[in-house]
């Protein structure tokens, strides 16, 4: 089979969503291909597609020889660089790439790139409607759900792709039209093993950018994240929750304004969920900066339809409202979520990540109580004990049941852990929908009492 990998052999490390596209693609461009994965074969889903491309899959364990022979490695997102397998691989010298730097390869389309610690997916689903509004056949790709090397073997006019923080680390070759950076907090840090590491994995957005064509999108309200944006090797456009200078997107009241070159009204923005005003700002800015005419920008955004589990309303009663932010997996995007509400009863904790949670309590003037779950339960309640009541809950449905007894009427049920969910859920989906669930049945149990 002849393509872009002929003659090479490839292992990909993970049989995950991610290395499964991985090696499909590599199969497709003519590698030899083995898949070495921790799990047994029994705990992996239906393999069949990429064993019928001619991968190998070697479940159950890493080893050293599954190695032998190897000219190139590709790595899942979730695999550390500490892990035994990628050392074997560098005391060897195979090249090590990451699922991105597959993709970037693969590519043959224009593409924008999309990163920061919170509103990715959000802001590349804005920006690929806006494109589609314009009239070019656009797909959201990469940490969005559709794996990059997958979408780049498609034919499509152009990609919108997500980048996250180990996505970035593990490649050299991407180079967007448009980069967006949408903020930075501490977040991934046991991953990274600092927040120094973190930042430089997002600084990888724009590296391969250069002053002729490419434009950067960075944002004017977090400082950091400008600092890092203002450091980028082309031209940069800004987005701000506020109104607009030159070269910047933002706000006049609640309509988006460009300010590009002469001034455009992009609509009225829904301004109730968490954190949206800047994502459709950092939207708007980004579809504008390649080339997307006003009035597609606003279509495109009037269009758009979140995805779950980022601040929507499941449930009310008794004058109470539950909101499921289970996404906001890190102390940023829960500051954010809390910021939106007032006489609310956070339900936080779970897996930290390595993060300090303590800066949740300068929200604590929004708060009327907080309900701590999951392996970071204590840390939850040291962070709020003596500013407001908290209490700690053994399970989710449990967590939902005290902090609607606690939620003043009328008040809010906020669910915006700060924290990942893999210390009881499979995913931030699972954990959302299982507070979503339990939510439903309170109100049920009161319009049923009434």
């Amino acid at each position: 089979m002849s393509g872009t990998f002929s003659g090479e052999r490839a292992v990909v490390i993970g049989a995950g969503v991610a290395g499964i596209a991985a090696a499909g693609a590599l199969a497709k461009e003519g590698a030899s291909v083995v898949i070495t994965e921790a799990r047994p074969r029994a705990q992996l889903g239906d393999l069949h597609t990429v064993e019928a491309l001619g991968a190998k899959i070697l479940a159950g364990g890493h080893d050293r020889s599954h190695l032998d022979g190897a000219t190139l490695v590709v790595t899942s997102p979730g695999i550390p660089p500490s892990a035994d397998v990628r050392r074997w691989a560098r005391e060897r010298d195979i090249p090590i790439w990451g699922e991105f730097e597959l993709g970037a390869r693969l590519v043959r389309v224009p593409y924008l790139a999309v990163t920061g610690t919170n509103g990715k997916t959000t802001t590349s689903g804005m920006i690929a409607a806006c494109l589609r509004a314009g009239g070019l056949d656009a797909v959201a790709c990469g940490n969005i759900g559709r794996p990059f090397p997958t979408a780049a073997l498609e034919h499509h006019d152009v990609l919108v792709v997500e980048a996250s923080s180990f996505q970035l680390a593990d490649q050299e070759s991407l180079h967007p039209r448009v980069s967006v950076l949408l903020n930075l907090a501490p977040d991934h840090l046991d991953w990274h093993g600092s927040f120094e590491a973190y930042v430089g994995a997002k600084r990888r957005i724009y590296a391969r950018q250069t002053a002729v064509g490419d434009v950067h999108v960075g944002g004017r309200d977090d400082v950091l994240a400008a600092n890092v944006s203002a450091e980028a090797p082309c031209r940069v456009v800004w987005f701000r929750s506020d109104y607009p200078g030159p070269d910047e997107v933002g706000y006049r009241d609640d309509t988006l304004l460009a300010m590009l070159s002469a001034p455009q009204e992009l609509g009225r923005i829904d301004v109730e969920r968490a954190g949206y005003r800047a994502d459709a700002a950092a939207a708007a800015a980004a579809a504008l900066a390649f080339g997307v005419e006003g009035p597609a920008v606003r279509d495109g955004l009037a269009s758009f339809a979140p995805q779950r589990h980022r601040g929507e309303s499941v449930a009310e009663a008794d004058g109470v409202r539950f909101l499921d932010n289970s996404k906001a997996t890190n102390v940023h995007a829960a500051i954010a979520a809390i910021d939106g509400v007032r006489d609310a009863v956070l339900i936080a904790g779970g897996r930290a990540k390595g993060q300090d949670l303590s800066p949740l309590a300068t929200r604590v003037g929004r708060l009327a109580g907080v309900v701590a779950v999951g392996e970071s339960a204590d840390a939850v309640t040291e962070t709020f004990d003596g500013l407001v009541v908290v209490r700690r809950a053994g399970s989710i449905e449990e967590a939902t049941q005290m902090a609607f007894a606690l939620a003043p009427r009328p008040g809010v049920v906020l669910l915006a852990p700060a924290c990942a969910s893999w210390d009881q859920f499979h995913d931030y989906r699972e954990r959302g929908e299982r507070f979503s669930a339990a939510a439903r049945s309170i109100a049920r149990e009161v319009r049923l009492d009434g």
